[in-house]
């Protein structure tokens, strides 16, 4: 650690998820949070000068400029976010924490298993703390619903978002559905048995929308829709296990939690009933809203992040997590390239939009 009184941190990238994380920083130290926000490092000029503009802070174009400043005594910091676009990530934060910097990588931890090891094993060597940041972890209503947790068995997850430019160095497998594989995997605890995927390119070269079906050496099955060429937002999962069911909605933080007695088990259709009318009263059932405390899961993300710096205590969401939900990701692809492959739907490669 650093001589300085508080954590120094810089943020390393300043594109849409790079602000985000500028911004809670700097609410944090004006809040008096043990933190400060020290420098940041981005490439594009633009960017670097916006960033300099709006927080008044040394501005680097590369993460070894950014390091040798801090060698020279010119900065000070212990901790980094990593929000560069994914087929960086390894680089940048290898370099941080081999320079014994604690690092919270934006998710994807990496883009290969290969690099996720290396990023693991370097944490390790260098007794550094390495995040994985998998913010839905920290939403206030997948929090909640772990109190509740005995035995799932199923689960049906839903992410869907209306096209952006943004991310389009990954696809919609590590874009966006490596937040449910991330929930469901720490909630399952269990090795995957087996999988089954389709995905179709759309609106970019990569995969856009894709269904996942896992079965998991527990018995446990999850299905997994993932598309950013909706014409709506949706960030849903639910999943039943022993006499209950549980609805997450992510955006609203909200959990519905729905007990079955002997009598509607007699009649599971009852059940579906009762998820689209909670409030009808359907016999046999009774409907359930545990309180959920909101918060902002990026803000709740990074304290949790800062604790494990002040505290050298292991993640909530570790590298070895990063690394878990990566593999699966990657293997998902595989199993969509062979089913292209397969089925022929080369001739449905899309045309990137500009």
């Amino acid at each position: 650690m650093s001589s300085q009184p508080y954590p120094g941190v810089v943020v390393c990238g300043a594109g849409t998820f790079g602000r985000n994380h500028l911004r809670v920083y700097r609410e944090l130290e004006r809040q008096g949070a043990p933190v400060r926000l020290a420098a940041v490092v981005e490439a594009d000029s633009a960017r670097a000068a916006a960033a300099q503009g709006e927080y008044t802070l040394p501005v680097f174009p590369s993460t070894a400029e950014c390091l040798a400043a801090r060698e020279h005594g010119q900065i000070a910091f212990d901790a980094a976010s990593v929000c560069v676009p994914t087929s960086a990530h390894a680089e940048v934060a290898e370099a941080l924490l081999a320079a014994g910097i604690d690092v919270l990588v934006e998710k994807p931890l990496a883009t290969t298993v290969e690099e996720a090891d290396r990023l693991v094993e370097l944490a390790r060597v260098h007794q550094r703390i390495l995040q994985a940041g998998h913010l839905e972890r920290f939403n206030p209503a997948v929090t909640a619903s772990e109190t509740i947790l005995n035995t799932p068995m199923f689960f049906e997850a839903h992410r869907l978002s209306i096209f952006s430019h943004r991310s389009l160095d990954v696809d919609v497998v590590l874009d966006l559905m490596v937040h449910d594989l991330d929930i469901v995997l720490s909630l399952v605890r269990s090795p995957v048995r087996s999988l089954h995927a389709v995905g179709l390119p759309i609106l970019s070269s990569r995969v856009d929308i894709a269904n996942v079906r896992v079965e998991f050496e527990s018995g446990c099955v999850a299905n997994f829709t993932a598309s950013r060429v909706s014409t709506e937002r949706v960030r849903k999962l639910r999943f039943f296990q022993p006499h209950q069911y549980v609805s997450i909605d992510y955006a609203r933080q909200d959990l519905l939690v729905i007990d079955v007695s002997g009598a509607a088990q007699a009649d599971p259709s009852a059940l579906l009933t009762a998820a689209a009318l909670p409030r009808a009263g359907v016999p046999g059932l009774r409907v359930d809203k545990p309180a959920v405390q909101p918060g902002e899961p990026l803000r709740l993300e990074i304290e949790a992040f800062l604790h494990c710096v002040r505290t050298r205590t292991t993640p909530r969401v570790s590298g070895a997590d990063g690394r878990a939900v990566l593999s699966l990701a990657l293997e998902i692809n595989a199993a969509i390239a062979e089913h292209a492959a397969r089925a022929g739907l080369d001739r449905y490669t899309a045309r990137p939009v500009s």
